[in-house]
Protein backbone atom coordinates (compact mmCIF):
# COMPACT_ATOMS: atom_id res chain seq x y z
CA UNK A 1 0.00 0.00 0.00
CA UNK A 2 1.37 3.19 -1.32
CA UNK A 3 -0.09 5.01 2.02
CA UNK A 4 -0.04 4.75 5.65
CA UNK A 5 -3.50 5.74 6.67
CA UNK A 6 -7.05 5.39 4.98
CA UNK A 7 -8.59 8.45 6.18
CA UNK A 8 -10.37 9.34 2.31
CA UNK A 9 -10.29 7.84 -0.81
CA UNK A 10 -7.49 10.71 -1.74
CA UNK A 11 -5.34 9.20 0.84
CA UNK A 12 -3.86 6.43 -1.83
CA UNK A 13 -3.65 6.89 -5.83
CA UNK A 14 -6.28 5.74 -7.92
CA UNK A 15 -3.87 2.47 -9.09
CA UNK A 16 -3.78 1.62 -5.39
CA UNK A 17 -7.48 1.75 -5.49
CA UNK A 18 -7.86 -0.49 -7.91
CA UNK A 19 -5.82 -3.17 -6.79
CA UNK A 20 -7.92 -2.96 -3.59
CA UNK A 21 -10.78 -3.53 -5.37
CA UNK A 22 -9.36 -6.79 -7.92
CA UNK A 23 -8.55 -7.89 -4.15
CA UNK A 24 -11.80 -7.67 -2.54
CA UNK A 25 -13.02 -9.85 -5.40
CA UNK A 26 -10.52 -12.48 -5.06
CA UNK A 27 -10.94 -12.67 -1.43
CA UNK A 28 -14.95 -12.67 -1.66
CA UNK A 29 -13.96 -15.39 -4.07
CA UNK A 30 -11.85 -17.46 -1.50
CA UNK A 31 -14.57 -16.82 1.24
CA UNK A 32 -17.39 -18.32 -1.14
CA UNK A 33 -14.71 -21.31 -2.02
CA UNK A 34 -14.58 -21.91 1.25
CA UNK A 35 -10.65 -21.34 1.51
CA UNK A 36 -9.00 -20.85 4.50
CA UNK A 37 -6.84 -17.26 4.54
CA UNK A 38 -5.79 -16.37 7.60
CA UNK A 39 -2.38 -13.67 6.42
CA UNK A 40 -3.28 -11.42 9.73
CA UNK A 41 -3.27 -14.28 12.13
CA UNK A 42 -1.61 -12.87 15.61
CA UNK A 43 -2.50 -9.41 14.03
CA UNK A 44 -4.96 -7.12 15.98
CA UNK A 45 -7.41 -4.26 14.94
CA UNK A 46 -8.16 -1.59 17.74
CA UNK A 47 -11.64 -0.50 16.89
CA UNK A 48 -12.92 2.84 18.25
CA UNK A 49 -16.84 4.00 18.09
CA UNK A 50 -18.49 7.37 18.86
CA UNK A 51 -21.02 6.54 16.17
CA UNK A 52 -23.08 3.61 16.95
CA UNK A 53 -23.56 1.17 13.71
CA UNK A 54 -24.21 -2.60 12.48
CA UNK A 55 -22.59 -3.03 9.09
CA UNK A 56 -18.93 -0.81 10.05
CA UNK A 57 -18.76 -3.27 13.51
CA UNK A 58 -19.71 -6.75 11.75
CA UNK A 59 -17.65 -6.01 8.91
CA UNK A 60 -14.36 -5.40 9.82
CA UNK A 61 -14.82 -7.65 13.19
CA UNK A 62 -15.87 -10.57 10.99
CA UNK A 63 -13.33 -9.60 8.58
CA UNK A 64 -10.32 -9.34 11.02
CA UNK A 65 -11.58 -12.86 12.25
CA UNK A 66 -11.93 -14.34 8.58
CA UNK A 67 -8.19 -13.51 7.76
CA UNK A 68 -7.20 -14.94 11.09
CA UNK A 69 -6.66 -12.08 13.11
CA UNK A 70 -8.98 -10.21 16.21
CA UNK A 71 -10.87 -7.23 16.85
CA UNK A 72 -11.34 -5.11 19.65
CA UNK A 73 -14.77 -3.14 20.28
CA UNK A 74 -14.60 0.26 22.55
CA UNK A 75 -17.26 1.89 22.82
CA UNK A 76 -17.05 5.79 23.99
CA UNK A 77 -17.80 4.21 27.88
CA UNK A 78 -15.01 1.36 26.66
CA UNK A 79 -12.05 4.19 26.64
CA UNK A 80 -10.76 7.19 28.48
CA UNK A 81 -11.36 9.17 25.26
CA UNK A 82 -14.90 9.42 26.50
CA UNK A 83 -13.82 10.71 29.53
CA UNK A 84 -11.75 13.56 27.99
CA UNK A 85 -8.23 11.84 27.59
CA UNK A 86 -6.48 13.63 24.63
CA UNK A 87 -6.75 12.39 21.11
CA UNK A 88 -2.46 12.60 20.76
CA UNK A 89 -2.80 10.57 24.04
CA UNK A 90 -5.06 7.81 23.35
CA UNK A 91 -3.09 7.44 19.66
CA UNK A 92 -0.11 6.70 21.02
CA UNK A 93 -0.78 4.19 23.55
CA UNK A 94 -3.62 2.01 21.45
CA UNK A 95 -1.16 2.08 18.36
CA UNK A 96 1.50 0.59 20.85
CA UNK A 97 -1.01 -2.92 21.78
CA UNK A 98 -2.48 -3.35 18.30
CA UNK A 99 -1.52 -3.59 14.25
CA UNK A 100 -4.15 -0.85 12.94
CA UNK A 101 -6.83 1.57 14.27
CA UNK A 102 -10.26 1.76 12.68
CA UNK A 103 -12.42 4.90 14.21
CA UNK A 104 -16.02 5.64 13.75
CA UNK A 105 -16.49 9.21 14.47
CA UNK A 106 -18.21 12.70 14.47
CA UNK A 107 -15.39 15.32 13.29
CA UNK A 108 -12.87 14.11 10.59
CA UNK A 109 -10.79 16.23 12.83
CA UNK A 110 -10.59 13.81 15.37
CA UNK A 111 -9.88 10.78 12.91
CA UNK A 112 -6.45 13.47 11.31
CA UNK A 113 -5.32 14.15 15.06
CA UNK A 114 -5.52 10.55 15.68
CA UNK A 115 -3.53 9.55 12.70
CA UNK A 116 -0.86 11.98 13.17
CA UNK A 117 0.28 10.36 16.28
CA UNK A 118 -0.78 6.41 15.56
CA UNK A 119 2.50 4.34 14.91
CA UNK A 120 0.16 2.09 12.85
CA UNK A 121 -1.99 2.70 9.63
CA UNK A 122 -5.73 4.23 11.04
CA UNK A 123 -8.58 3.81 9.04
CA UNK A 124 -11.88 6.31 8.60
CA UNK A 125 -14.75 3.61 9.34
CA UNK A 126 -17.03 7.07 9.37
CA UNK A 127 -16.79 10.55 9.89
CA UNK A 128 -19.50 13.98 9.45
CA UNK A 129 -17.16 14.56 6.57
CA UNK A 130 -16.59 11.47 4.86
CA UNK A 131 -17.36 7.83 4.17
CA UNK A 132 -14.29 5.77 1.86
CA UNK A 133 -15.33 2.65 3.23
CA UNK A 134 -18.55 2.91 1.73
CA UNK A 135 -18.19 4.12 -1.34
CA UNK A 136 -15.10 1.33 -1.85
CA UNK A 137 -17.43 -1.45 -1.43
CA UNK A 138 -19.76 0.82 -4.06
CA UNK A 139 -17.04 0.57 -6.59
CA UNK A 140 -16.51 -3.27 -5.83
CA UNK A 141 -19.84 -3.63 -6.38
CA UNK A 142 -20.87 -1.21 -9.79
CA UNK A 143 -17.70 -3.34 -10.92
CA UNK A 144 -19.32 -6.41 -10.33
CA UNK A 145 -22.38 -6.08 -11.95
CA UNK A 146 -22.28 -3.32 -14.82
CA UNK A 147 -17.87 -3.26 -15.06
CA UNK A 148 -15.48 -0.61 -15.02
CA UNK A 149 -17.35 2.76 -13.70
CA UNK A 150 -14.42 5.20 -15.44
CA UNK A 151 -16.24 7.68 -18.39
CA UNK A 152 -20.08 6.36 -16.73
CA UNK A 153 -22.28 9.11 -15.21
CA UNK A 154 -23.15 8.72 -11.25
CA UNK A 155 -26.41 10.42 -10.02
CA UNK A 156 -26.05 10.91 -6.35
CA UNK A 157 -29.92 12.38 -4.92
CA UNK A 158 -30.04 13.87 -1.50
CA UNK A 159 -28.47 15.39 1.26
CA UNK A 160 -24.52 16.50 0.83
CA UNK A 161 -23.04 14.70 3.53
CA UNK A 162 -20.24 12.76 4.08
CA UNK A 163 -20.85 10.28 1.55
CA UNK A 164 -21.70 12.61 -1.04
CA UNK A 165 -18.10 13.68 -0.13
CA UNK A 166 -16.48 10.73 -1.17
CA UNK A 167 -18.26 9.89 -4.25
CA UNK A 168 -16.95 13.46 -5.18
CA UNK A 169 -13.48 12.10 -4.03
CA UNK A 170 -14.41 8.82 -5.99
CA UNK A 171 -15.20 10.63 -9.41
CA UNK A 172 -11.86 12.20 -9.04
CA UNK A 173 -9.74 8.31 -8.40
CA UNK A 174 -11.89 6.54 -10.74
CA UNK A 175 -12.80 8.84 -13.25
CA UNK A 176 -16.45 9.61 -14.20
CA UNK A 177 -19.10 12.28 -13.72
CA UNK A 178 -21.00 12.76 -10.92
CA UNK A 179 -24.19 14.47 -10.91
CA UNK A 180 -25.70 15.82 -7.26
CA UNK A 181 -29.25 16.54 -7.36
CA UNK A 182 -29.73 18.35 -3.54
CA UNK A 183 -32.24 21.01 -2.29
CA UNK A 184 -30.41 24.37 -1.85
CA UNK A 185 -28.78 24.62 1.65
CA UNK A 186 -27.58 21.29 1.31
CA UNK A 187 -24.73 21.44 -0.93
CA UNK A 188 -21.37 19.09 -0.51
CA UNK A 189 -17.82 20.80 0.22
CA UNK A 190 -17.24 22.92 -2.16
CA UNK A 191 -14.00 23.33 -2.24
CA UNK A 192 -13.95 19.53 -2.86
CA UNK A 193 -16.43 20.21 -5.84
CA UNK A 194 -14.48 22.74 -7.28
CA UNK A 195 -11.26 20.12 -6.78
CA UNK A 196 -13.04 17.95 -8.77
CA UNK A 197 -13.59 20.42 -11.34
CA UNK A 198 -15.60 19.49 -14.80
CA UNK A 199 -16.69 15.73 -13.39
CA UNK A 200 -18.94 17.10 -10.84
CA UNK A 201 -22.00 19.16 -11.11
CA UNK A 202 -24.94 20.57 -8.51
CA UNK A 203 -28.43 20.27 -9.50
CA UNK A 204 -31.65 21.44 -8.29
CA UNK A 205 -33.72 19.22 -10.75
CA UNK A 206 -33.44 15.69 -9.49
CA UNK A 207 -34.46 14.66 -12.55
CA UNK A 208 -31.78 16.75 -14.32
CA UNK A 209 -29.23 15.08 -11.75
CA UNK A 210 -30.70 11.37 -12.41
CA UNK A 211 -30.64 11.49 -16.77
CA UNK A 212 -28.30 9.22 -18.27
CA UNK A 213 -27.27 7.71 -14.96
CA UNK A 214 -25.88 4.09 -14.84
CA UNK A 215 -25.58 4.12 -10.82
CA UNK A 216 -28.34 6.33 -8.76
CA UNK A 217 -27.38 6.65 -5.00
CA UNK A 218 -28.68 8.01 -2.00
CA UNK A 219 -29.00 8.45 1.48
CA UNK A 220 -30.73 8.78 4.51
CA UNK A 221 -32.33 12.53 4.93
CA UNK A 222 -31.13 12.70 8.32
CA UNK A 223 -27.53 11.48 9.33
CA UNK A 224 -26.81 10.53 12.68
CA UNK A 225 -26.70 13.19 15.41
CA UNK A 226 -29.34 15.62 12.77
CA UNK A 227 -32.53 13.67 14.05
CA UNK A 228 -33.43 17.58 15.81
CA UNK A 229 -33.70 18.61 11.96
CA UNK A 230 -35.89 15.32 10.71
CA UNK A 231 -39.17 17.29 9.52
CA UNK A 232 -37.52 20.18 8.52
CA UNK A 233 -35.31 18.00 6.43
CA UNK A 234 -38.41 15.81 4.87
CA UNK A 235 -39.91 19.42 3.49
CA UNK A 236 -36.51 20.16 2.16
CA UNK A 237 -35.92 16.55 0.52
CA UNK A 238 -39.38 15.54 -0.48
CA UNK A 239 -38.73 16.42 -3.88
CA UNK A 240 -35.85 14.56 -3.96
CA UNK A 241 -37.26 11.44 -3.10
CA UNK A 242 -35.96 8.12 -5.03
CA UNK A 243 -38.75 6.81 -7.15
CA UNK A 244 -39.21 4.40 -10.12
CA UNK A 245 -39.95 7.60 -12.40
CA UNK A 246 -36.72 8.68 -11.36
CA UNK A 247 -35.41 5.42 -12.35
CA UNK A 248 -36.65 5.66 -15.30
CA UNK A 249 -34.38 8.84 -16.35
CA UNK A 250 -31.51 6.73 -16.12
CA UNK A 251 -29.80 4.64 -18.72
CA UNK A 252 -31.59 1.39 -19.10
CA UNK A 253 -29.13 -0.48 -17.66
CA UNK A 254 -28.55 1.95 -14.30
CA UNK A 255 -28.84 0.31 -10.64
CA UNK A 256 -29.09 1.66 -7.55
CA UNK A 257 -27.61 1.86 -4.29
CA UNK A 258 -27.72 3.19 -0.71
CA UNK A 259 -25.49 2.58 2.12
CA UNK A 260 -28.38 1.85 4.70
CA UNK A 261 -30.07 2.25 6.90
CA UNK A 262 -32.74 3.04 4.68
CA UNK A 263 -36.25 4.66 5.62
CA UNK A 264 -39.06 3.24 2.96
CA UNK A 265 -41.09 6.25 1.41
CA UNK A 266 -38.80 8.46 2.65
CA UNK A 267 -35.57 8.77 0.70
CA UNK A 268 -36.48 6.14 -1.71
CA UNK A 269 -39.97 3.89 -2.55
CA UNK A 270 -40.15 0.26 -1.62
CA UNK A 271 -40.36 -0.28 -5.13
CA UNK A 272 -36.99 1.13 -6.29
CA UNK A 273 -35.13 -0.07 -3.30
CA UNK A 274 -36.52 -4.03 -3.08
CA UNK A 275 -36.60 -3.88 -7.16
CA UNK A 276 -34.90 -5.72 -9.81
CA UNK A 277 -32.18 -2.37 -10.29
CA UNK A 278 -31.58 -2.42 -6.42
CA UNK A 279 -27.79 -3.96 -5.59
CA UNK A 280 -27.76 -2.48 -2.10
CA UNK A 281 -27.77 -6.19 -0.73
CA UNK A 282 -24.29 -7.13 -2.82
CA UNK A 283 -23.26 -3.62 -1.75
CA UNK A 284 -23.59 -4.19 1.70
CA UNK A 285 -21.60 -7.49 1.98
CA UNK A 286 -19.24 -5.89 -0.30
CA UNK A 287 -17.94 -3.80 3.05
CA UNK A 288 -16.74 -7.05 4.38
CA UNK A 289 -14.71 -8.03 1.25
CA UNK A 290 -13.66 -4.40 0.06
CA UNK A 291 -12.25 -3.98 4.04
CA UNK A 292 -10.45 -7.29 4.12
CA UNK A 293 -8.55 -5.92 0.99
CA UNK A 294 -7.82 -3.03 2.29
CA UNK A 295 -6.84 -4.46 6.01
CA UNK A 296 -4.90 -7.20 4.32
CA UNK A 297 -2.80 -4.19 2.12
CA UNK A 298 -2.08 -1.89 5.34
CA UNK A 299 -1.02 -4.05 7.79
CA UNK A 300 0.75 -6.20 5.44
CA UNK A 301 2.07 -3.42 3.42
CA UNK A 302 0.94 -4.89 0.16
CA UNK A 303 -2.54 -5.75 -1.82
CA UNK A 304 -1.21 -8.62 -4.06
CA UNK A 305 1.32 -10.59 -2.19
CA UNK A 306 -0.58 -13.68 -2.80
CA UNK A 307 -2.25 -15.98 -4.92
CA UNK A 308 -5.82 -17.41 -5.45
CA UNK A 309 -5.12 -19.80 -2.64
CA UNK A 310 -4.52 -17.51 -0.16
CA UNK A 311 -0.93 -19.22 -0.56
CA UNK A 312 2.44 -16.94 -0.31
CA UNK A 313 3.72 -17.18 -3.92
CA UNK A 314 7.19 -18.66 -4.18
Amino acid sequence: MDSRHFLTLCDTTPETLHRLLRRAQDLKALRRQGVLHEPLRGKVLGMLFEKSSTRTRVSFEAGMQQLGGNAIFLSPGDSQLGRGEPVEDTARVLSRMVDAVMIRTFAHETLERFAAYSAVPVINGLSDSYHPCQVLADMQTYLEHRGSIQGRTVAWIGDGNNMCNSYINAARQFDFRLRIGCPEGYDPDPELAAQAGERVSVHRDPAEAADGAHLVVTDVWASMGQEEQQRHRERAFAPYRVTEALMARATEDAVFMHCLPAHRGEEVDAEVIDGPRSVVWDEAENRLHAQKALLEALILGATATEDDTGRQPA
